[in-house]
């Protein structure tokens, strides 16, 4: 499988926005990019000409950005992410809010709303471990699309990982109302397919239109 293995919290500072990458890290004043942050001194892009990056960029470059944060985020390579737009913009309704929809929809990204992964890469490691279940069926596929009705689970072993009841009992972190939380936080149903206005992610997704629309 395909992955971004280089260091992270570069992706960030690029960015210049946090994108929850390295999970509890994000939260503490390790955080290059967070307020108040001890490290505020790196608080600028990555590379030779990091420093230099900071005027105002070109229409172009505005939406490159966009995308590159919404891809990021999700954990996608180029590909994966132009395959899904093109999936998108062919479903009728509204293209940006149909490619939210899709990233939302992974498997892996439940795993992390369901807060048993302190980060995306976390929660796909569950799935890839084969610690995730589907309606009482082994799923190892990060990118598997869930819909409503769908019962998702961890597996009963799984549930004593450290690692996961830490994640469960310290991340402050609310499960969205397009999922349903069962047998004390372990399960999850998908009740309806997610609304704009339960995304919270920071996206402009209308940018990522506009650049794929060229």
């Amino acid at each position: 499988m395909a992955r971004y293995t280089g260091p992270v919290c570069r992706l960030c500072r690029r960015e210049r926005t946090k994108l929850y990458l390295k999970g509890e890290r994000c939260l503490s004043l390790k955080c290059p990019v967070s307020e108040n942050s001890d490290r505020q001194a790196r608080a600028y892009p990555p590379g030779m000409h990091g420093r230099d990056r900071q005027r105002q960029g070109s229409e172009y470059l505005v939406q490159l950005r966009e995308k590159q944060k919404a891809r990021r985020t999700y954990g996608l390579l180029e590909k994966q992410f132009r395959n899904l737009y093109e999936e998108a913009n062919r479903r009728p309704g509204v293209t940006g809010t149909n490619l939210l929809q899709f990233l939302e929809l992974r498997l892996d990204n439940v795993a992390y709303r369901a807060g048993w992964g302190a980060s995306r890469a976390q929660a796909r490691q569950l799935v890839r471990h084969g610690h995730v279940t589907v309606n009482g069926k082994r799923v190892t596929i990060p990118s598997f699309r869930v819909r409503p009705g769908d019962a998702v689970s961890l597996k009963g072993a799984t549930r004593d990982n450290f690692n996961v009841r830490r994640n469960r009992d310290v991340l402050d972190r609310s499960v969205p109302g397009w999922l349903e939380t069962s047998e004390d936080g372990f399960a999850v149903a998908i009740r309806i397919v997610p609304q704009r206005e339960q995304i919270d992610e920071s996206i402009r997704e209308q940018l990522i239109v506009e650049l794929y629309s060229k």
